[in-house]
This record gives structure tokens, sequence and C-alpha cells, in this order.
């Protein structure tokens, strides 16, 4: 459960840490299996199915150096444990209720040498719509600071409840906006930390600059009757019921 006070922070801020919130044989098992998905990374040569690679600034792959497994709990159902952990249902089901549902699972392995930033982007400009009734999860594997890129968000900066402007650009993964960058605050945490946040807030990472691989996932947690165009409950392949349903 939340506390009060937490709600009230989730509200304003946008966001809450649970530190190592998970740990142990259970964190080494789910690394286990991040690291057989990155040797298979390793193999291509070109992206493949829900598997994309670092970028070239011209655009092209960098064979064998994984970016990002979209629908990791597609290509890995085992992951599904990850997402279903009762400590972080727990705390979802505080903000949303006890029908549940996650979409849109994604793997970062921010590997050394690649590890390229995911630039300041809102999660609700990709899902068609403006409800705080998503609740997107980042589960941070391995212990992430800003030279590995580490979390960054802007406090508050769902309140407005509005997608800002995003645009592409070669060489990048994904879309993107400005943000102040005196307004961003990094999320420095030691691995089996937990950070929920709402799905309208300016977000990123920066590169990963280090010598150490950053594994992080990446989902956003549904109530069950919150009907999306682009995801529905039946017949989307990446939406998973996850508590009651």
């Amino acid at each position: 459960m939340l506390t009060q006070d937490q709600v009230v922070q989730f509200q304003e801020d946008g966001f809450l840490l649970f530190e190592e919130l998970i740990n142990g044989d259970r964190l080494a098992r789910y690394v286990e299996i991040f690291d057989e998905l990155v040797e298979r990374g390793r193999g291509l040569q070109e992206p493949a199915s829900h598997f994309s690679l670092e970028l070239e600034t011209d655009g092209s792959p960098i064979p064998g150096l994984l970016h990002k497994i979209q629908g990791v709990c597609v290509v890995a159902p085992r992951i599904l444990e990850l997402a279903s952990e009762p400590a972080i249902l727990d705390r979802v089901s505080a903000l949303l209720g006890p029908d549940l549902d996650v979409f849109g699972t994604k793997f970062f392995p921010k590997l050394p040498g690649g590890g390229t930033s995911t630039h300041w982007h809102q999660d609700n400009y990709y899902f068609g719509t403006t409800s705080e009734r998503v609740v997107s999860c980042g589960c941070y594997l391995e212990p992430a600071n800003p030279d590995n890129g580490c979390l960054r968000v802007v406090p508050g900066s769902h309140r407005s409840r509005s997608i800002v402007e995003h645009r592409q650009k070669q060489g990048m993964h994904g879309s993107w906006t400005d943000v102040d960058e005196a307004a961003a605050v990094d999320i420095a945490v030691p691995g089996g930390s937990v950070v929920l946040f709402s799905a309208n807030l300016l977000h990123g990472t920066n590169d990963n600059r280090s010598n150490r691989s950053r594994y992080s996932t990446a989902w956003h947690y549904i109530p069950g009757d919150l009907a999306l165009e682009r995801f529905p409950r039946a017949g989307y392949e990446d939406r998973h019921n996850v508590l009651g349903g």
C-alpha cells in the first residue's frame, strides 16, 4: 500500500521511488534472464522482430549492440513475473485500483559502448491519451546513476495534463522534445529499485558513458476498464492482466 503522503507526492511530483524493492535471489534470477536476451542480441546483424539495435549517426544499425526489446514479456514470458511482483502491484493498485493490466513491456540494456539516451518525452504521446490512469514503471535491475544513464524527470510536468510537441531525428530512436534542463532531476538508484511515474511526466535518460551496463525495464499499468484504442485488452499481444480481472 501507499501512505496518504505518498499518494499526494505522486499527484504533486508525478513519480515515486522505491529503492531495492526487488532483491536477493529474485533479482538475480531476473538479471540472468536479461543476460540471456542480451546474448541473443549479440548475434544480430540487423534489427529483428521485437529487437532494435543501437544506431550510427547516419541511422544505420550497429551489429550486435542491443538497444531495446519491445514486447519483452512476449519474447520472454518469464519477465511477466517481474511485472506481477506483489510489492509492485500493491503500490500500483493503490493508485489505479484492484483490476490491473500491464502493456508496452520493454527492456533497455544500456550497454557500455552504446546505451544511447532515451530523449525527453511523455509516454502518453505514444498512447494517444492524456489520461492520468496510466502509470509507467521503471524497474532498475542494476545500479543507475548519471554516468550510466539513470532516469531523469521534470517533477510536476505531468500536471498540465497535455502533450507537448514531439519530433524525430535521424540517428535517434523514438520521438523527443525539449525541456528546461534546470528543472530536471536525476534519479540515481541502487539495483532492484522501482520508479512509478505518471505517463504524462516529462522524462528521459542520458547516454551510458561508463563501462557498466544499466539493465532496466519499462512498462505501463492501466485499469482493466481503460480502453486504449491502440492497445485493446483483447487482441493486443503485449497487454496482460496482472491483477484482478
